[in-house]
């Protein structure tokens, strides 16, 4: 199987939510059927059905999220320099409306646009691997084309 590339942040981040749903979450709704069979006829107990499809929904969260963490592979952006690739931070000039915007390029299942992180497998994020600071750089996006100017890369 194919390595998944991601931060520590984003490794730690996922860690803790698996364990989360392991420790708290798992024996709550276990409680929550046990509490909700004790109520009698299951077939038209709605807190039991309800307390079934949560308890689906966290098996199946933590199966994946052990697939995800089994093929993770940790990249430690501080030992990197040079041209964009993985773990940079980009400060990026829309050349159309001069705004500024920075973003640090991680693997898809931490990205978060609105904490500026930014998903590698993105059209932006893949139009600026290789390049340089003070390189332009054409982006079709789902509103259009855009032009940017690589301002910045940092490896933090």
């Amino acid at each position: 199987m194919e390595k998944i590339p991601m931060t520590r942040a984003g490794f730690v981040a996922l860690e803790t939510e698996l364990k989360h749903l392991k420790s708290v979450e798992r024996p709550t709704i276990i409680q929550a059927i046990a509490e909700a069979r004790e109520l009698g006829d299951l077939s038209e107990n709605a807190e039991y059905h309800s307390a079934r499809e949560k308890q689906s929904f966290i098996e199946g969260r933590i199966k994946e999220l052990e697939g995800i963490i089994s093929l993770a592979e940790v990249i430690d952006p501080t030992s990197m320099s040079g041209s964009i690739k993985f773990g940079a931070t980009v400060t990026l000039v829309d050349e159309d409306t001069d705004e500024e915007k920075t973003w640090q390029i991680v693997g898809e299942h931490e990205a978060n646009i609105e904490r500026g992180l930014l998903n590698i497998k993105s059209p932006i994020a893949r139009a600026l691997i290789g390049k340089d600071e003070g390189d332009s750089v054409e982006v079709r996006t789902p509103g259009g084309e855009k032009a940017y100017e690589v301002l910045k890369v940092q490896y933090i």
